[in-house]
């Protein structure tokens, strides 16, 4: 198997793994209840509601995907619900970023080297 099949393979791999994580941030209104809970800490459904913009069902269906994807925990505290952001869930989708970078870092070197190859050879 050439480095190019087995990167190509891996990147498959690595995608599978993060495609929760991509879908569940496809939603604008998820990556923001997500980015909310990472700046502002544990927060209850109600706080959530009141900065999403959507009414309280809508942002619980939205906490429900983050759930799945395990990019938020909650916990129960009485009749409040109150959820933080699980920022090491994202380490799927950070992985598959870093090596599609990896790949087309490899590329791009390659590429150069042809070019500078093409200008020695320019009379």
């Amino acid at each position: 198997m050439t480095n190019h099949n087995h990167l190509v393979m891996v990147c498959l791999v690595k995608l599978a793994a993060a495609n929760h994580v991509f879908r569940a941030l496809a939603d604008p209104t998820r990556r923001a209840i997500f980015e909310q809970l990472t700046r502002q800490g544990e927060q209850t459904v109600h706080a959530l509601t009141r900065s999403a913009g959507v009414s309280q069902p809508a942002v619980s269906k939205h906490l429900t995907v983050l759930k799945r994807a395990k990019l938020v925990r909650h916990r129960r505290e009485g009749r409040e619900t109150h959820y933080r952001a699980q920022q090491e869930a994202l380490a799927p989708m950070v992985d598959w970023l870093n090596l599609y970078g990896a790949f087309w870092r490899e590329r791009f070197d390659r590429l150069e080297t042809l070019l500078g190859r093409m200008d020695e050879q320019v009379p």
